[in-house]
């Protein structure tokens, strides 16, 4: 045993010094946080090599007493034992620490890198809002500009063109491929007042109809068949006042709409900006989409 023992010092203070080498720089400075976390490393070392000896020389050295159960399997019993006094204690102590850590301990209400982060996102936000509270139409289509490079032309393009088709070309409004899609699989992805849009709303010359005049920027005379789409989208095709999407340009609240529940294109599903991007981010990239749409 007392080689065991002297064999147990050693690896602990092996384990200890590997683990301050591996991981000490980190462990240096004033934060008590990674103090702690490397004592507590420490004591998990001793704690287990500690515990590991004890029932190694319990295995070795001591012998089963007690009353037999009743019960056997092939000949091979148990006794009637009660559990070991510090089993019960460390098992109730670990229930007793998991309620402390979700009410009370780290990281519910003590520092955390991701809650800090979360705070000085919305402290900028904030001061992002109050310094562009009214911006001019000039100054919102250049932060579009900007937050459209960044956010969008990765599948949009610089241009906004689509990349050869791969993508929504946004200098247009839409296409009669894609109005003839909208008409044979509906919509209900954006969120609108007037709720989803059922498919099959036309067919046939109908749809191509209506396909070729909304695409065509609603000019000229409406083809019987749009009164079904008017219904909801209004006789100017405008989405009566946002409640359901406008039919002739990116206005501003198709595009918060968009970004906020995203939307399925021909190249995979755009994901929602939702939380990416500000209220004031928003309108700018409407005004800029609206700066840059084809005559």
């Amino acid at each position: 045993m007392k080689k065991m023992v002297i064999g147990g010092i050693i690896l602990v203070v092996v384990l200890m010094a590997a683990t301050f080498f591996v991981a000490g720089d980190a462990f240096q400075g004033d934060d008590y946080v990674n103090m702690l976390t490397m004592l507590g490393a420490f004591a998990i070392i001793a704690i287990t090599i500690a515990t590991a000896l004890k029932y190694i020389n319990q295995i070795k050295n001591d012998t089963a007493t007690g009353e037999l159960a009743p019960e056997n399997w092939d000949g091979i019993g148990e006794f009637t034992n009660p559990i070991p006094s510090g089993w019960g204690l460390i098992f109730i102590g670990t229930i007793i620490w998991m309620l402390w850590y979700f009410y009370i301990g780290y990281p519910t209400n003590q520092f955390s890198q991701i809650g800090q982060y979360n705070e000085e996102v919305i402290e900028n936000n904030a001061k992002f809002a109050k310094a562009w509270e009214n911006p001019s139409k000039e100054t919102l289509t250049a932060m579009g500009e900007s937050t459209f490079l960044v956010q969008c032309s990765p599948c949009h393009g610089v241009d906004a063109e689509g990349i050869d088709g791969k993508a929504q070309d946004l200098t247009h409004r839409i296409s009669e491929e894609q109005v003839l899609y909208i008409i044979e699989h509906g919509q209900n992805s954006l969120g609108y007042a007037m709720g989803a849009m059922p498919p099959n709303m036309a067919s046939g010359d109908d749809a191509k109809a209506i396909a070729k005049y909304v695409a065509g920027g609603l000019k000229g005379e409406a083809p019987a068949a749009f009164s079904a789409c008017a219904s909801c989208h209004g006789p100017d095709g405008k989405g009566m006042n946002g409640m359901a999407p406008n039919l002739t340009e990116y206005d501003e609240t198709l595009v918060s709409h968009i970004l906020e529940h995203g939307k399925k294109g021909s190249i995979g599903t755009m994901p929602s900006f939702k939380g990416r991007l500000n209220e004031t981010q928003q309108k700018a990239v409407a005004a800029f989409l609206s700066s840059i749409k084809a005559q």
